[in-house]
């Protein structure tokens, strides 16, 4: 995504990226896709890893197996990973599988209602990236997400100006930031939605310590008054 389009995108999503996964707390954190950049720069947890098949990543692997256990993992991002997938509905069910209950998941795609996705459908089969995407809208993301048991948090839309190829040409453009976060705000080319996994009918099982003491207190009262009764 070197070029104009790709760094007012990139530009984007890392601001984005950078304030959302700040305040997510837990341990282990992965990002799949797009390892060129680091959406993960601003989290605090230990372990922080890019996972693809190709590209700068630490970890070598098909999103669709991830190699990593079941529910071992706090935080997964995925920067455009599902709408350039064969099947983006097994990554998210590997993304499912990964995550700790109450896990986060931090997706950003591309819209297909949006200047850019009718720019897509005008586009050749065989064009440049990001053109031959197979573009997933929000509403769609979040039915998948909601089969899996993931309930939505967030969502916001961004970079509103027309696919120009030129810098000059996206500058001239810029007023469309503004005017589209007022005037159409779920018509931005990219979008981000954040999901956090649940786990129904789970039961939080606290210290035995702790009901032995709320026993105590409650019979402190009949104590005492049995107590001075007898005296």
């Amino acid at each position: 995504m070197r070029s104009p389009l790709g760094e007012y995108v990139m530009g984007w999503e890392q601001e984005r990226f950078d304030a959302l996964v700040a305040d997510i707390f837990g341990f282990n954190a992965l990002q799949v896709g797009l390892t060129g950049a680091d959406f993960l720069r601003a989290n605090r947890m230990p372990l922080r890893v890019r996972c693809d098949l190709d590209g700068p990543a630490a970890v070598r692997a098909d999103p669709q197996h991830l190699p990593f256990a079941a529910a071992s993992l706090d935080l997964v991002v995925l920067p455009h990973t599902l709408e350039f997938a064969a099947s983006p509905h097994q990554i998210l069910r590997e993304v499912e599988r990964v995550l700790v209950p109450e896990g986060q998941v931090v997706i950003t795609g591309f819209n297909p209602y949006s200047l850019w996705g009718v720019r897509r459908r005008l586009s050749p089969r065989d064009a440049a990236f990001p053109w031959q995407g197979n573009y997933i809208g929000v509403l769609r993301l979040k039915d998948w997400l909601k089969l899996l048991g993931f309930e939505t948090q967030l969502g916001s839309f961004g970079c509103y100006a027309p696919a120009l190829p030129q810098q000059k040409w996206l500058n001239r453009w810029r007023f469309m930031e503004l005017a589209g976060s007022r005037w159409w705000p779920i018509a931005g080319a990219v979008y981000m939605v954040q999901a956090i996994k649940r786990v129904h009918g789970m039961r939080l099982i606290t210290p035995a310590w702790r009901e032995r003491k709320a026993r105590a207190k409650a019979l402190a009262p009949v104590v005492q008054q049995h107590t001075d009764r007898n005296r």
